[in-house]
């Protein structure tokens, strides 16, 4: 009996260790402030959002996040990873949050807690200018198409290519950069990305990229992925307002414009996704 009693003892000894420890999670919102830096990780290779120019870190993202430190009066550190090693990252505690942006998926929602959506992620195909093989998307049937490793861009057109007449043939790519190149190049005859992207690409270089359009994917949005803890709950808080703040002034338009050429009207909030 006393055997059973000291088990018993120690037990909710245990038990109360691991409540006060949970109670007593830091703070992430406490943490960055106090250190006056929110690390974000992201790739550098997905143009208009982020990639590197001359040497320099540009797009839509620094310009976004350099407006999120403003209002949550903190510095932005990056932290630069190949796209499939980005969602490892912050689950393992490298950065706070996830600039990406990411495609919003109802799966992506279940694992991740998004901000509000900053831009449309509609998928299309960007393909060789020129090229009168491929004027509407179906036209990709049973050819190699390309997209980013790991991404919904890639799910969406695998499963377009499937209901078909014939497969695609998927070809996986690191970065977009790369896919971008082997197009231009003939290796593949179409990329699959998000229709911001893309028309950015073609805007840059029309003599070698064109938009297939309409867009083939559903309507979808872009959002900033972050941790689902409680612990990070007024991190996202804080973020979702100082997005709020941002939208609400016109700030988010004004950046939308100078990287897309337009602006997306885009939800205040997204509780499901359409994919």
């Amino acid at each position: 009996m006393k055997f059973k009693s000291l088990m018993t003892t120690a037990m909710a000894g245990l038990i109360g260790l691991a409540t006060l420890g949970a109670a007593h999670a830091e703070d992430v919102l406490d943490k960055v402030k106090a250190a006056g830096v929110l690390k974000v990780g992201t790739e550098t290779a997905f143009a208009p959002f982020d990639f590197i120019d001359a040497g320099d870190h540009v797009g839509l993202n620094v310009d976004l996040f350099a407006e999120i430190g403003k209002e949550l009066g903190v510095t932005i550190e990056w932290v630069t990873l190949p796209w499939d090693g980005v969602f490892p990252g912050l689950e393992s505690g490298k950065f706070d949050m996830v600039a990406g942006p990411a495609t919003i998926t109802n799966a992506r929602m279940e694992r991740f807690r998004f901000t509000a959506p900053i831009a449309e992620a509609t998928v299309a195909l960007l393909k060789k200018a020129g090229d009168d093989t491929i004027m509407k998307p179906e036209d990709i049937a049973g050819k190699p198409v390309g997209s980013g490793k790991a991404t919904a861009q890639l799910a969406q057109v695998i499963e377009f290519g499937n209901t078909l007449s014939s497969p695609i043939e998927a070809k996986e790519y690191v970065s977009f950069n790369e896919a971008y190149a082997d197009l231009a190049a003939g290796r593949v005859v179409a990329v699959a990305n998000s229709f911001p992207n893309i028309a950015y690409v073609a805007q840059q270089r029309p003599e070698t990229f064109e938009v297939i359009e309409p867009p083939f994917g559903v309507k979808t949005y872009f959002g900033f992925p972050g941790r689902p803890e409680p612990e990070y709950a007024t991190l996202m808080d804080a973020i979702d307002a100082a997005l709020a703040a941002i939208k609400a002034d016109g700030r988010l338009g004004e950046i939308q414009k100078k990287w897309f050429g337009v602006t997306f009207d885009t939800p205040d909030k997204l509780t499901k996704a359409a994919i």
